[in-house]
């Protein structure tokens, strides 16, 4: 059953979600520091008072909802080794939530088992699908969902294609029925647990037929496009990028819509105009803003921008 709107802002604590050690082929000179170009970092980077900060700014913006992306950003009871120098003790954890829900804003915390974004997983990380594999995802997906207490948790699962992992020493792709069995077995240990999941739409891009027949309409969809043209004369790649929207809407599915100011500071609100107009209310759950910056000093002007541009989402 839809509740509130959420008005939403994922706000990173484990950053090490591309590349591996040591790997910067991905680094842009003119970009230092930004999270999706910079290699895995056996230390966190995140600011705990730069956080509280901007927590404490999100309700002015009318934000109710915050998309933790953990991955190795707090210590895991049952994977303890998977911790890296700076993880968040449970205590600290649940001090996080603590403050987020006094402030009355809604916990979707987010664990990415995309291939292309675990590395925050180290060993497992490299045993993907395998009895070992699945043991350790049902742990971790148990024990947030213990810790948190969430309504939805994320299960990431984005840009699972070669592309995207071109510059990894180590490259893992899976597709076809392996892609879905592992799905398939996220998404019910989430659900085990009472918790609605929650992935990124991407493989609806490229094989919408497939996804639309085979996904689980119980899996609220959050399709994502950070441009500012929706419609009219739009590149070939923008069109599969925005198709998602319309397409899972039509076939039914509950959408939470990714928007991000990484490129354009209007993207936000004009996404938020198009899921209006091509989304029936109903299933048109909310709209994330998202940085893809680090919870660090340096990204502080992105952080709270993002934040600021969420004021115009009505």
């Amino acid at each position: 059953m839809k509740n509130e709107f959420m008005k939403g802002m994922l706000i990173h604590i484990g950053t090490n979600l591309w590349f591996e050690v040591g790997n910067d082929r991905g680094n842009d000179p003119n970009e230092p520091g930004k999270v999706w170009k910079s290699a895995a970092s056996e230390s966190m980077r995140f600011d705990r008072r730069l956080f509280d900060e901007l927590i404490d700014f999100l309700p002015n913006c009318g934000i109710n909802t915050v998309v933790l992306d953990l991955a190795d950003g707090i210590v895991y009871e049952s994977h303890p080794e998977l911790a890296i120098d700076g993880s968040l003790t449970r205590q600290e954890t649940l001090d996080v939530i603590k403050n987020l829900r006094a402030k009355g804003i809604k916990i979707i915390p987010k664990l990415n088992f995309s291939t292309c974004h675990d590395t925050w997983m180290k060993e497992y990380s490299k045993m993907v699908s395998t009895e070992t594999y699945y043991r350790v995802c049902r742990d971790l997906i148990d024990e947030v969902c213990a810790l948190f207490k969430p309504e939805i948790l994320h299960l990431g699962m984005d840009e699972e294609v070669y592309e995207n992992q071109a510059q990894y020493d180590y490259v893992v792709i899976r597709q076809n029925d392996l892609w879905w069995r592992d799905l398939y077995y996220l998404v019910d240990c989430v659900e085990k647990n009472g918790v609605r999941a929650c992935i990124w739409s991407d493989y609806a891009r490229h094989k919408p037929q497939e996804f639309v027949e085979r996904c689980p309409k119980s899996v609220l969809q959050c399709p994502w496009y950070y441009f500012n043209v929706f419609e009219g004369e739009l590149s070939e790649e923008n069109k599969i990028r925005v198709a998602p929207f319309k397409i899972l809407g039509d076939a039914g599915f509950d959408i939470l819509a990714g928007a991000s100011n990484e490129y354009f500071a209007e993207n936000a609100p004009l996404l938020h105009n198009f899921c209006k107009k091509n989304v029936a209310e109903s299933q048109y759950f909310g709209i994330i803003q998202t940085t893809w910056a680090m919870t660090t000093e340096e990204w502080r002007k992105q952080l709270f921008e993002a934040a600021e541009l969420m004021k115009e989402i009505k």
